[in-house]
């Protein structure tokens, strides 16, 4: 049953994994040069736990309540939603092209850098939208697997931050500008787990809860496997990544068991 209290929880879950992008912000100047190792365990940690919690306990939430058939259509709904999103963003922009943690600051490629840095922060708050949907909604029905999911995903917002940040640091000398772009760009996560309560506020229910929960593990292995895996990949350590992703399924399952 859902209670104001719940709501509260799943809001603030939803806000601290939305801007965690400013976490990216701050790492990127606090640390002349990040090791890229460290991205990739960290994203391959947030994969593993996405599709091992998507796998074991959101989908087999709802296929045990509503049924096989209906479970597997708001399983695959929810990786239509996230997949008709990203391929709505332009592959330069697309947060998933994210290639190095190094600029260009000369004169010339400043506009050039604002622009990248701008429509990059565009389209990583496109693309939070429904992953705050994602969150919110886990929330509502499962506290517990409502903070792991807000706890990957802010992992994972952490780069995206990175990414924002840099380009339009190097195209304005500003570490306020690329904080503040980088801040606001998370902001989408917790404005989309308000307006997707609103818009299920007249129809929650039990049933729509455990669908919730099979749409959102949906979303969840969209992302791990065409977002994080591909770009942890792209810092050239493939066994770092493989180690994450077991290890984040490892805590998962130890988690699931204890709790």
């Amino acid at each position: 049953m859902v209670t104001m209290g719940n709501v509260g929880i799943a809001l603030l879950l939803t806000i601290l994994a939305g801007l965690s992008t400013g976490i990216g912000s701050l790492i990127a100047y606090l640390i002349n040069k990040p090791k890229t190792i460290y991205l990739s365990f960290s994203l391959g940690l947030s994969a593993g736990v996405m599709i091992y919690v998507s796998f074991i306990e959101l989908l087999p939430q709802a296929l045990n309540s509503i049924g096989d058939l209906f479970g597997t259509i708001a399983f695959f709904l929810g990786i239509l939603f996230i997949g008709i999103i990203d391929m709505t963003i332009p592959e330069k922009e697309n947060p998933h092209s994210f290639s190095g943690l190094s600029g260009n600051n000369s004169p010339k490629n400043k506009k050039d850098l604002m622009r990248t840095g701008l429509f990059t922060a565009l389209a990583i708050g496109i693309h939070n939208f429904p992953e705050g949907l994602a969150t919110f909604g886990t929330a509502l029905g499962n506290i517990r697997l409502g903070i792991v999911i807000a706890i990957a995903i802010a992992i994972h917002n952490i780069p995206e931050g990175i990414s924002v940040s840099i380009p339009i640091f190097y195209a304005t000398k500003s570490k306020k500008k690329a904080f503040i772009y980088s801040f606001l760009s998370g902001l989408a996560e917790p404005i989309g787990a308000i307006v997707g309560y609103f818009i299920l506020l007249p129809f929650l229910s039990d049933i729509v809860l455990v669908s919730l929960l099979a749409f959102v593990a949906g979303i969840m292995v969209y992302i791990a496997i065409d977002e994080l895996l591909p770009m942890a990949h792209q810092y050239g350590h493939s066994h770092t990544v493989i180690s994450g992703v077991i290890l984040g399924m490892v805590v998962m399952a130890i988690s699931i068991i204890l709790l």
